[in-house]
């Protein structure tokens, strides 16, 4: 048993290697997630002290857990012989199909990322970019939310900073979880949205004919496991960026998932119309491009983009500007789902065009896209354009929370905004830029419902 043997050194290395890694995929790593389990489980347990609604199990369960859960769902299962059948392809080979299905779509919530550093990200952001203001929003309304519904914000989507905007402003509240889009789903940007407890979608799978149908149900199976489980959720029913300002019809796909699987006896789904809009739309050029050649697609140049974060920068530091201008956020009447669904049998698509009326109703009216309805309606000079918004804010509908500056101040900082992009020229005469109409018509179209 004592005596020595002769081995070859890289037999030595390869036995001592295979040791290491059994000691610690058996020994060392399960210590080591217990300890980052106990410390997560400690921060969830201050975060939640602190939250009107608390993070729930179903959103801290391991990803692992909820990815096995989701493939071995009965309709998922379902799904998956339906698709074998149809196509030929062998069981098992569906099943990993829509496994890889579960794993994009399930996020890897973590809530010390989001709360010691995402909050923290998006409060910043948010600031440094654009002079914050919560427009419309009634606290009477949603202290009478059962505190046992699932919450979910509707929004309006004008930015891709409606994100950072939401999450900040709703972070003292709960923890949101966003359906993203593909747009979103690149290393590592994918990976800190999972973090953050966002879910991606594949917005064209009613393209792909052979696998949509499989795919779309276990999207269902997740949004619905999620809404039963309380998660709190924001979603976008436009489906995507507006391309010319205007509120788009609502696509209703995941709308119809969680009205679908609704159980009026059960828990309530309460849904919460979120409105947004800027004097500066840091993506407006691309969108109003993309517009134009009817293609949604469009990826801004990396260049482009670095260009414009460079000169931004190099502007605040010599303090030739502050920020992009005003960014408002508002809240309209919440909607609780069991009481529309009674009244409406279930109908997906009222349930559609109510929550955008609601969103339309409380868009926050904001400087610059005042000052772009005078200039297209003949405004020249400074005083026409402070009368026009006056006009304009007398024109308002009652239920619509006015700004609080009048016509003049108003127009002086949205003339501000405008001459500094350059499109606006004149002191006296004031007229549009050659070429820069499309962008002026953009930003009057934002505010153009209320008006009409």
């Amino acid at each position: 048993m004592t005596t020595p043997i002769a081995i070859p050194l890289w037999l030595l290395i390869l036995m001592v290697l295979f040791a290491a890694v059994t000691f610690a995929s058996h020994f060392l790593f399960p210590s080591v997630r217990w300890f980052f389990r106990r410390r997560a489980e400690r921060v969830v347990a201050r975060v939640n002290e602190r939250l009107q609604k608390p993070i729930e199990p179903f959103k801290l369960a391991r990803r692992y857990d909820t990815i096995q859960r989701l493939v071995y769902d009965p309709e998922v299962s379902q799904a998956i012989n339906d698709y074998a059948q149809a196509t030929g392809m062998r069981e098992d080979v569906a099943f990993e199909k829509a496994r890889h299905y579960a794993r994009e779509i399930v996020p890897s919530f973590s809530a010390t990322a989001y709360f010691s550093f995402g909050m923290r990200a998006a409060k910043w952001l948010s600031r440094f970019l654009y002079r914050l203001r919560v427009g419309q929003f009634d606290r009477a309304e949603y202290d009478a939310i059962d505190p046992d519904a699932t919450v979910i914000f509707v929004m309006n989507h004008r930015s891709n900073m409606d994100y950072v905007l939401v999450t900040y402003l709703v972070s003292r509240a709960s923890a949101l979880s966003y359906a993203v889009g593909e747009w979103a789903r690149v290393w590592p940007l994918s990976s800190v949205i999972k973090m953050m407890g966002g879910y991606f979608i594949r917005r064209k799978s009613r393209r792909q004919e052979e696998s949509g149908e499989l795919y779309r149900k276990v999207l269902a199976r997740y949004v619905q496991m999620a809404t039963a489980g309380g998660v709190t959720q924001a979603v976008f029913p436009e489906g995507g960026l507006s391309l010319n300002g205007k509120l788009a019809r609502p696509r209703l796909g995941i709308l119809s998932y969680i009205i679908d699987d609704f159980d009026p006896e059960g828990r309530d789904v309460v849904f919460v119309p979120v409105a947004l809009n800027y004097d500066r739309v840091l993506e407006d050029r691309f969108l109003i491009q993309a517009d134009k050649a009817g293609v949604r697609r469009f990826r801004p140049p990396l260049f482009t983009v670095l260009g414009g974060v460079v000169g931004y920068l190099w502007a605040r530091l010599r303090r030739k500007m502050t920020t992009f201008g005003t960014a408002n956020v508002s809240f309209g009447a919440p909607l609780s789902l069991r009481d529309f669904a009674i009244r409406h049998d279930g109908d997906t698509k009222a349930l559609g065009e109510e929550l955008m009326t609601r969103i339309a109703a409380v868009i926050p009216v904001v400087p610059v896209p005042l000052v772009c309805r005078a200039l297209l309606g003949g405004a020249v000079t400074e005083d026409d354009i402070a009368a026009a918004i006056t006009r304009d804010l007398d024109a308002m509908p009652a239920g619509l929370r006015k700004p609080q500056r009048d016509g003049a101040q108003l127009a002086d900082d949205g003339l501000t905004i405008l001459r500094r992009r350059g499109l606006v020229t004149g002191q006296g005469g004031l007229a549009i830029a050659t070429g820069q109409d499309d962008v002026i018509t953009y930003y009057a179209n934002t505010i153009a419902h209320h008006f009409s």
